[in-house]
């Protein structure tokens, strides 16, 4: 064993269980790229600033999770926590905004950094794919990323998730609704920390999970009663929007995510069989977010899904997920017949067959354990007296019948066997 591990609170993806990881990462991200998403990638970190204005001050990711460095140059730099604000960054700094055709819809992949406290889902490396729809206030938008996310569930096999949907008022209705909190809370036995979250936004503290807190919270204002006739408005019609997709949620009036540039609608993705992580994404709009970073204003809304937390859920409920070979036909070389057989395997490999050769001069045993362990449908093997003859033998591995077929044919026979 190497004398290095991974550091504390991060994963290794390694074969076979990589394969996995990268169909939950295609299945979420099918149904963007069918609905007009396009692809970004951003880098792995950026300006501390943009995550302390955009995520919010108040939050435990900034003030307590993000890892941060300084540059050779005294640079202040932060591993990105979230995807939103790095893609909403790039997305303004590329002027996409100005391109016309708004909203610009765009998906990514890729890894984020929080300083947790380590445990089975949640980690302080992961993996999300994300969808942001930037600079359209549109109740259909809204609905459309609830949807989305519902189908790349079910395509996954997925059916003990919850969907939980609220609003989170706007600019007009919020304040009013800070106030009667904040007054709520100064009566409250707290400690000194959620006594700062509370007077910097105090949405955060519904949101804390300690059931000393929550005992607390009991008679608090609702933002419900506080929301304008707009909001209200807005967020029926992503209701009614959503109804009529005939996906199912749950009005939970306590939801308020982790971040704070969400405005009116935020919703996550629930799974039960996850214990005390429990959420597998979430998301919301967030109409002022590009304001707060420096753009002008783009009303917005995305979400992001965590990978490592769906490939737990796909545990939990005991779906495996249907995963064809990696390999669709490995070549057994025997005798002096392995150059004849690594010219066929480059023939395979160019004419889109997944093909493969045992490596390392072993005897006709030790190779086929090789096509055995590889999942090939088909192995190639030959020897010097095939060769001689002008053939090589196509065995099915699953009936275990072998022919001969002249080495011209090989590509076009295994072609159409495999089809």
């Amino acid at each position: 064993m190497s004398t290095f591990q991974a550091p504390k609170g991060t994963y290794d993806l390694l074969p076979p269980r990589s394969a996995t990881f990268l169909a939950v990462r295609e299945a979420i991200s099918a149904p963007l790229k069918n609905s007009g998403y396009g692809y970004v990638e951003t880098p792995g970190f950026e300006n501390v600033e943009l995550f302390s204005r955009g995520v919010g001050e108040s939050t435990d990711i900034v003030s307590k999770e993000m890892y941060t460095l300084t540059t050779k140059g005294g640079d202040q730099l932060a591993l990105r926590p979230e995807g939103t604000a790095s893609v909403l960054r790039a997305a303004l700094q590329g002027n996409l905004h100005k391109l016309g055709g708004l909203p610009v819809k765009l998906w990514y992949s890729g890894s984020y950094y929080r300083y947790e406290r380590a445990q089975a889902g949640r980690y302080r490396h992961f993996s999300q794919v994300g969808a942001e729809a930037i600079g359209a206030e549109d109740p259909a938008l809204d609905a459309e990323l609830i949807i989305l996310a519902d189908q790349a569930y079910r395509s996954l096999g997925l059916r003990n998730f919850r969907i939980l949907l609220n609003s989170l008022g706007d600019k007009e209705c919020r304040p009013v609704y800070r106030e009667a909190l904040q007054a709520f809370l100064r009566g409250l036995d707290l400690d000194e920390d959620t006594v700062r979250r509370a007077e910097i936004n105090p949405l955060r503290v519904l949101d804390d999970k300690r059931e000393s807190v929550q005992k607390q919270l009991v008679g608090a204002p609702m933002l419900r009663d506080y929301l304008c006739d707009a909001c209200k408005a807005y967020h029926e019609e992503v209701r009614a929007l959503v109804t009529a997709a005939g996906v199912v949620f749950e009005d939970d009036e306590k939801l308020v995510r982790g971040l704070d540039y969400y405005t009116r609608t935020t919703f996550e993705f629930v799974h039960d069989g996850l214990g005390s992580q429990s959420a597998v994404g979430g998301g919301g709009r967030y109409d002022g977010l590009s304001e707060m970073i420096g753009g002008p204003a783009l009303p917005s809304v995305g979400w992001a899904l965590g990978v490592d937390r769906t490939v737990l859920a796909l545990e939990a409920e005991g779906v495996a997920l249907d995963i064809p070979a990696a390999t669709s036909v490995f070549a057994v070389a025997l005798g002096g017949a392995k150059p004849v057989l690594f010219g066929l395997v480059t023939e395979l490999r160019r004419a889109g067959v997944a093909a493969d050769i045992s490596y390392g001069g072993k005897g006709l045993k030790g190779a086929m354990k090789d096509a055995n362990r590889s999942g090939a449908r088909f192995a190639l093997v030959a020897g010097d007296r095939d060769l001689e003859e002008g053939v090589v033998q196509l065995k099915d591995m699953e009936s275990g019948e072998q022919v001969p077929v002249a080495l011209a044919d090989v590509v076009d026979t295994v072609r159409a066997k495999l089809a």
